[in-house]
């Protein structure tokens, strides 16, 4: 339980603390710091070790030191980009120069000449002598004696602002931390936290705020990230085991009759890979345990065909089926080839997005209320209220990545009936490398599709810089004479930058300073008018994502046809267009996707018998970083997405490479899940165990951490309908 003597709750607001005055209260205010738990949970964002306090005389360049002496001298300066305040400092053994820029009035008029300070921070040599930048100075007062020599110590840095530093949060923290450390209630047992090394919960957070060395900071960092872990993984287990335990899925008919009948339907043999696969479905949705697998595979593996096989068991048990896709372009992709497969059966497929006439939409759903239609393919217009089946047993989620868990969770609320809820599968063709298929899907069991199915074609890729375009135009005009198709793809609609791409963030360099700003990104419409000069008697053609379904669909299936020579497009070309007689994908701009989605873009071609062959027009920016340039020669070298994924997950980090808002991944604030690999695995067992022993979470010593996890992953998770 908290200290009671504490005079203070985690709850009370930092306007009734009066040690801090009502300008800092202003300011955490702005960085979203309101009370007393919001403040020592602004944990820092590094720790850096200062060197015991040292004499002018021995200061050393690049070295993190304090230090102290007398201003002789000061003299403002206006000159320049920015107004600075320089200082001359000395001692009995030698001199400093201070410069401080942007210095407020009360800063200036505190530093004059007989002032006695201690700067902190690290000198760089300037001419004859040393400089220190934006020090931090604490004035030492005229009448008193001068504090002790400070010896060597660990400084926290803090997330901060323009007008609030870091070295006055940490001074705010420490007026305050004794109280509230007596708050900290501690959901880990003591035992518990003994047998696996971890610090209590009051300590870690001491060790942050007031660390006696940096091994304290490495103890402290352990235990907060494995809490974040910890969490995670006992509601990822809650799920799975309330899905299991309390759910019930129909049980579909399975012999092999059905096998035989379903895969008279399918165009193509199924690979030993996608064999592999649909023996794990047929076992999984013969049963009433509900289903929750995802199907990962490479681009081009199968795994529509996949997901239809297991579509075609539920209508063989005279029930419905749903596929959402995230973009109307790969939801129509899908109802095209799907409804092609079937074409001639008894099958009724429809097809369902936020483009729908309102006439059409209502048609739709009454027929599907009534059972009429036995698979629904759309988008995220499937999760509407208003979408109610008569018996739906599979919900088919493509491309996961795009969608969280507790969109998962709506689709199956759309069961109706004696069972409660449908069998999931989720897809994907960014294979999920396997530390975050643990922290994102640990509540789903894993299937993957090796091997490609026969006739694709390996694809040549090459990185070349913008002003080497030309060798891309020159590989477009050697398709278009032996009358092969090209893809060309921008990350923006048009020069106002509304991208639809998965873009990398700029460049940052050393000390948070951004690299060269990067030129305008090339656009739609400027590739079209560039491309429609190069290739005067071309049929060029483009799609994006804010062309309605009317008007892009006559564009697709005239460049399927073979109609259109070149379609210029944005990433909504990214998966499901497969166009057999393309066999040229340019991406310009290239520098500003990711790895996967760039494999993804280049699986587009590669579809037929034919050579295909994919260019990566590198950005505009004349000075590239390595980083950029080394990402995208690995797709020179790397034709496999499995082992792009991990490059990808090393290079970006989870939350670029799957983009935190849309795939629900949970905010971490500690932990990471590259360089916290073994930690995760602990905490996963340790999660495991914990559900099994207590799968309602209703003991004593379960309240606290079940409190915690719902408050920081509850709604990434998808927790309230399992209480």
């Amino acid at each position: 339980m908290p200290d009671s003597s504490s005079p203070f709750l985690l709850t009370t607001p930092l306007a009734e603390i009066r040690a801090i005055t009502d300008r800092q209260v202003a300011l955490l205010k702005a960085m979203g710091i309101t009370r007393l738990g919001h403040l020592i949970a602004h944990l820092p964002s590094r720790h850096e070790q200062i060197e015991a306090e040292t004499p002018l005389g021995d200061l050393v360049a690049g070295q993190l030191v304090s230090a102290r002496g007398t201003i002789t001298a000061t003299r403002p300066v206006r000159a320049g980009k920015l107004p600075r305040l320089e200082l001359a400092v000395l001692d009995e053994t030698g001199r400093l120069d201070v410069v401080i820029f942007n210095a407020p009035r009360w800063r200036i008029e505190q530093l004059h000449p007989g002032t006695r300070v201690r700067v902190t921070g690290t000198p760089k040599t300037r001419g004859p002598g040393l400089q220190m930048a934006n020090p931090k100075i604490d004035v030492l007062k005229e009448g008193t004696e001068d504090p002790e020599l400070q010896g060597a110590r660990v400084r926290p840095v803090y997330p901060a602002t323009e007008d609030l530093k870091s070295f006055e949060i940490d001074k705010v923290i420490q007026k305050v931390l004794d109280a509230a450390l007596l708050l900290l209630e501690d959901h880990l047992p003591e035992e518990f936290r003994s047998q696996r090394g971890l610090p209590s919960l009051a300590e870690a957070y001491r060790m942050q705020h007031r660390p006696e060395s940096l091994e304290e900071t490495k103890q402290s960092r352990r235990r907060l990230a494995y809490d974040e872990l910890l969490m995670l993984q006992v509601g990822v287990h809650i799920k799975r085991a309330h899905l299991r335990k309390t759910l019930k899925a129909p049980a579909l008919k399975f012999n092999p009759a059905i096998d035989k009948h379903i895969r008279e339907r399918l165009p193509f043999a199924l690979t030993p890979g996608q064999e592999d696969v649909v023996k794990d479905i047929a076992k999984d949705l013969s049963t009433p345990t509900p289903t929750n697998r995802l199907i990962q595979g490479d681009v081009g593996s199968g795994k529509t065909l996949v997901a239809l096989y297991a579509m075609l068991l539920a209508v063989a048990s005279q029930r419905q089926a749903s596929l959402m896709a995230p973009t109307e372009l790969l939801a129509e992709q899908h109802f095209a080839s799907i409804s092609r497969m079937l074409e001639g059966s008894r099958v009724k497929v429809e097809l369902l997005t936020g483009s729908t006439p309102k006439p059409e939409r209502d048609s739709l759903l009454k027929r599907l209320a009534e059972g009429e239609i036995n698979i629904l393919i759309g988008t995220h217009a499937l999760l509407t209220e208003s979408v109610q089946f008569r018996s739906l047993a599979i919900a088919v989620i493509d491309e996961q990545h795009r969608f969280g868990v507790h969109q998962r969770s709506k689709l199956r609320e759309k069961a109706t009936g004696e069972a409660s809820t449908p069998h999931v599968l989720v897809m994907t063709a960014t294979p999920i490398p396997r530390t975050m298929a643990i922290t994102l899907f640990g509540d789903l069991d894993i299937s993957s599709i090796h091997g490609l199915p026969p006739g694709r074609t390996p694809i040549k890729t090459k990185v070349i810089p913008p002003e080497h375009r030309e060798l891309a135009y020159a590989e477009i005009e050697q398709r278009l004479a032996r009358s092969e198709q090209a893809y060309y793809v921008v990350p923006a609609i048009d020069p106002t930058h509304q991208d639809e791409g998965d873009y990398m963030p700029a460049a940052v360099g050393v000390g948070g300073e951004t690299a060269a700003a990067p030129a305008p990104l090339r656009d739609v419409r400027t590739a079209m008018r560039d491309l429609e000069t190069r290739f005067p008697k071309a049929r060029i053609a483009a799609v994006h994502g804010q062309l309605s379904r009317a008007s892009r669909e006559p564009v697709m299936e005239r460049f399927r046809s073979g109609k259109i020579n070149i379609l210029v497009a944005t990433t909504v070309i990214e998966v499901g267009v497969d166009v057999p007689n393309a066999t040229l994908m340019v991406v310009d701009n290239a520098d500003r996707f990711g790895l996967a989605q760039l494999h993804q873009l280049r699986g587009r071609v590669g579809r037929g018998s034919k050579e295909s062959a994919c260019y990566l027009i590198s950005g505009e920016s004349t000075s590239p970083t390595p980083e950029s340039s080394a990402r995208l020669a690995i797709l020179e070298n790397v034709t496999d997405g499995f082992a792009l994924a991990e490059k990808d997950l090393e290079l970006r980090g989870p939350g670029e490479m799957f983009g935190a808002r849309q795939s629900g991944l949970p905010p971490f604030k500690v932990a990471d899940l590259m360089r916290d690999r073994e930690l995760l695995a602990m905490a996963k067992r340790d999660a495991a165990a914990w559900v099994t022993a207590s799968p309602a979470m209703d003991q004593p010593h379960d309240q606290l951490l079940f409190r915690r996890l719902i408050k920081a992953f509850g709604k990434e998770l998808g927790l309230a309908d399992v209480g």
